[in-house]
């Protein structure tokens, strides 16, 4: 059977990656000294948690892709493809390679060659530095996804609900004034109050770094687009571009924290990880590229609406986690929940024109 045109290069990473997982437990078996039948079993782990990752880093990504696709539907052309391109080289290397190196380089003092050695020599040791900073990294990602959120139904403009009193009242609280910065903070100075006093510290200080990253964001996306809309011509087309594209890719590297951590309970082998999340990562995109050619949000009204719940619903879970332990599992089943409600309502209502 064909394979659709945007899922091609996902299958070809798909299987290079996969035959480079194949390789890499081929070299771990013979550096254990291990015969022809055990080599196996070692390729076999290997491939099979590298597939598996990838499927947990889609399921847990659906919701991105569809905010991914409602930003992209209105952005310029020129950098759609960028996004879609130079962007996935951002999402995989620098979210999902740099971004743990440099916790782990912060936390120990380590060099970027001295990070890498070690997550390779010694794997438990990079997973108990990159667990000991769960709770920065929770409390980045959650706020900055949070912000997200609210962003989008905290909107006295908005004028359709998918769950209609919910909603409405969110309008209506986005009439008061910071109401959008009252809330992540409130709920930040909850949790923080019940962690030990440094780690409430790390906690709060990556929380605000979170709320300012997507404050910064959101102001220069707002400025470029009443440039825009002022009469600006070019530049402003650029400004608008370059401010939506690195807003589209925090927004990435904001859900792939969260992987990036759960992918630790399948595997401490940062090679394996990175196999399993980069063919995960590119299957994302491609159904960001699906949901853009073929328009789906326009015919199902309330998908985005889903896609947004299930954004809100994975960064409070994020800092809820500094003091419950939540599993990848009831995350990826809430968020696959809410967007499967938003589906079928959507199917019951009669398509937006």
């Amino acid at each position: 059977m064909p394979v659709a045109r945007p899922f091609r290069g996902s299958v070809l990473v798909a299987a290079a990656c996969l035959a480079a997982a194949a390789a890499y437990g081929w070299h771990e078996a013979l550096a254990a000294g291990l015969q022809s039948g055990p080599a196996l079993g070692v390729i076999l782990d290997t491939v099979w948690i590298v597939a598996v990752l990838a499927v947990l880093e889609v399921s847990l990504s659906f919701d991105n892709a569809v905010v991914n696709a409602s930003i992209l539907a209105d952005l310029d052309p020129v950098w759609r493809k960028r996004f879609l391109t130079w962007g996935m080289a951002i999402s995989v290397l620098g979210a999902r390679v740099a971004f743990p190196l440099a916790i782990v380089g912060f936390c120990t003092g380590l060099g970027p060659v001295d990070a890498v050695r070690l997550s390779l020599a010694e794997p438990a040791h990079y997973e108990a530095i990159m667990h000991s900073a769960h709770a920065s990294i929770a409390g980045f990602g959650g706020t900055f996804l949070v912000m997200v959120g609210l962003g989008f139904f905290l909107d006295a403009e908005k004028d359709l609900h998918w769950l209609g009193l919910l909603e409405r009242q969110l309008a209506r609280v986005g009439g008061v004034r910071a109401a959008e910065l009252v809330l992540p903070l409130g709920l930040l100075a909850a949790l923080a109050h019940g962690l030990p006093f440094a780690q409430g510290v790390r906690f709060l200080i990556a929380g605000l770094l979170g709320l300012i990253a997507y404050t910064l964001m959101d102001s220069l996306s707002a400025w470029a687009e009443s440039f825009r809309h002022r009469g600006g011509t070019g530049g402003s087309t650029a400004a608008t571009g370059l401010t939506t594209f690195l807003y589209l890719n925090l927004l990435d590297a904001s859900f792939s924290l969260d992987g990036v951590i759960g992918a630790f309970a399948l595997s401490n082998n940062m090679v394996i990880i990175v196999l399993g999340l980069t063919i995960g990562a590119m299957f994302v995109r491609s159904l960001t590229v699906t949901l853009v050619d073929r328009a789906t949000l326009s015919h199902y009204a309330y998908l985005e609406h889903g896609a947004f719940w299930a954004i809100t619903a994975l960064g409070v879970l994020m800092l809820v986690s500094t003091r419950i332990a939540i599993s990848d599992a009831v995350t990826g089943l809430i968020g696959a929940g809410l967007i499967g409600a938003a589906l079928i309502s959507s199917t019951r209502r009669r398509p937006r024109v």
